[in-house]
């Protein structure tokens, strides 16, 4: 039996509400539209301001008219179920929404870049990568997000997964999709009988995953040119095949650093220039921020190799079922089911242990 629901939601509008008159006394200003591209960040941000307040009113109004139907459904089974149902519905709705009211980082309503590295483990490893992609592919599609291949570095040898991969970077496009999976960076361990071992021997392969968001601020990160080498390269395909004749890709090579990105998604070579100045920005952006962080918890430099011993999450399917992230503690023995993109559990666990 569902007992009666507390009429009151435990989402405050009152703070946006406050939010959205300001900005709109703002744009009220005689001078205000001289500066338009003061205009359109506040014009955007009051959009989203507008989509959160109504978001909470359609909650709110939900749990008043579930409230009011349980005080006539009495034994009416069929109308029990439909409350039942739209229950479940509505607590869906308010674990996403609590979730997102935490998303407070500047970069976290925005779309996300992930990258996967096939790391030790050689042929195993590269499969493994390619099924990583595949999860994160399956997991934005289980949001309704949209995701787009910025680059790929076939591996040499088709698999489980299909081609596998050396590296690849994809762009994922959705509302917090950054603040989504922010949290999945880190080493990947996979356990598994190795399709490719003729005796059948078991194989432990890792895969290295990072996560950027897709747009940082140009004033956030200084990026001098004498500082960078940039390479053009012909786009491959599966097998190592070029599937372009012109040298319209990029690599882009930060010297000071060693971080290197590339982008072969584009036609044209200056497009491709242009998206890899975007990743490597926000690459440089994400180490700036891990630094500070190490420098205010007293931490020392340390490089960490994809392999034994640093991942956060391991797969395992021989000789039991288990997926664990090691952070949390979450565990669970559907492998399949999180390998076609469940993650929801883990990545909500996540979100609520770095509150």
């Amino acid at each position: 039996m569902i007992k009666s629901a507390d009429s009151r939601t435990v989402f405050d509008a009152r703070q946006i509400r406050e939010d959205i008159l300001k900005i709109e006394h703002e744009m009220a200003s005689p001078d205000f539209w001289k500066d338009r591209e003061r205009a359109a960040k506040y014009g955007q941000e009051l959009a989203v301001l507008k989509r959160e307040v109504g978001r909470i009113d359609g909650l709110t109004s939900e749990v008043k008219t579930l409230d009011e139907l349980l005080q006539i459904a009495g034994e009416d089974k069929t109308m029990l179920k439909e409350i039942e149902s739209r229950t479940r519905t509505l607590e869906r709705e308010v674990r996403i929404l609590a979730n997102e009211l935490f998303f407070f980082g500047p970069y976290d309503k925005g779309n996300a870049m992930l990258s996967v590295y096939a790391g030790a483990g050689g042929k195993d490893a590269e499969d493994w990568a390619a099924l990583l992609l595949r999860m994160y592919r399956r997991f934005a599609e289980t949001k309704n997000w949209h995701t787009k291949t910025i680059h790929e570095h076939w591996g040499e040898q088709s698999g489980p997964a299909g081609w596998g991969i050396k590296n690849a970077t994809i762009l994922i496009e959705g509302k917090y999709a950054y603040g989504y999976i922010k949290k999945e960076s880190g080493v990947h361990r996979l356990v598994r009988i190795s399709p490719f071992s003729s005796q059948q021997l078991r194989h432990t392969s890792f895969a290295l995953v990072d996560v950027m968001p897709e747009f940082v601020d140009p004033e956030e990160v200084e990026i001098k040119p004498e500082d960078l080498k940039i390479d053009f390269f012909r786009s491959s395909g599966p097998g190592g095949q070029n599937v372009n004749k012109r040298e319209t890709a990029v690599r882009i090579t930060h010297l000071p650093t060693g971080v290197t990105v590339a982008c072969q998604v584009e036609r044209s070579q200056e497009r491709n220039r242009e998206t890899a100045m975007g990743i490597l920005r926000a690459k440089l952006w994400q180490l700036k921020k891990e630094q500070q962080e190490k420098e205010r918890l007293g931490l020392r430099e340390e490089k960490k190799a994809i392999e034994w011993g640093s991942q956060i999450r391991s797969y395992v399917m021989h000789p039991y079922q288990m997926v664990k992230d090691h952070r949390t503690d979450v565990e669970t023995s559907q492998i399949d089911k999180v390998l076609d993109g469940e993650l929801e559990e883990f990545i909500e666990a996540e979100i609520q242990s770095s509150l």
